[in-house]
């Protein structure tokens, strides 16, 4: 008995670092289960911080680091954590991280980080974030804590990046601040309603109804 129990374990720890379980743990974030067009999750910052493609970019990734790290660091301290104070101690976790990320905003972009203002602070409280943190990290190891946490926060970020780059786009004629019409000699005046949160709504709307319909996700009664 105690010889199987030795090969089962051995089989284990062989199992690839990317299996074909692990893959999936980041692939379906960025399709099937993705957090804002599915999940419905993380929607105030995509509204918010999507009018240029740059702080976007930057918000993503924030958004991979702080999750990518507080869901490591939580699933390495997850036997030690009272489960009464459990989701204080993960908003301690992803406090921390969140004030690095800042600091190194303010310290390299600081221009970027005004622009962001408040909605770095609020990846604290991030849906995204703490829902990964207490259904997936509090009960895997590190190695799935990380690959959950990083197609999550990946598929976020692909989400923001599409509706800054559209929003930008029609709604200034640029992208990451070049004017694109210009420079093919196409007199483009901008739509100002991309730039306003209902163009970013409008944006969204299409992406989700858009996923939805490719995937035939229904929502359950």
């Amino acid at each position: 008995m105690a010889e199987n129990t030795a090969t089962i374990s051995e089989v284990k720890e062989k199992e690839p670092l990317l299996s074909k379980k692990n893959r999936k743990l980041v692939t379906d974030p960025l399709d099937g289960n993705n957090p804002i067009t599915v999940q419905v999750l993380g929607i105030c910052s995509a509204l918010a911080i999507t009018a240029q493609m740059k702080p976007a970019l930057v918000m993503g990734i924030a958004v991979i680091f702080v999750m990518c790290c507080s869901s490591v660091v939580t699933s390495l301290i997850r036997h030690t954590i009272p489960g009464s104070i459990r989701i204080v101690v993960q908003l301690a976790v992803v406090a921390t991280f969140v004030i690095i990320v800042n600091e190194i905003l303010l310290a390299f972009v600081y221009d970027v980080a005004k622009n962001l203002g408040a909605f770095i602070g609020l990846i604290i409280t991030n849906c995204i974030v703490m829902g990964r943190l207490e259904a997936f990290a509090m009960g895997n190891k590190p190695w799935p804590s990380f690959l959950d946490a990083f197609g999550n926060a990946l598929g976020y970020a692909v989400i923001i990046l599409i509706v800054a780059f559209f929003r930008e786009l029609l709604g200034a004629g640029s992208i990451f601040g070049i004017k694109v019409f210009e420079a093919i000699g196409f007199a483009y005046q901008g739509n100002g309603l991309m730039l306003l949160p209902a163009g970013a709504s409008i944006v969204l709307g299409l992406l989700i109804w858009l996923q939805r319909s490719l995937n035939g996700y229904v929502e359950e009664a």
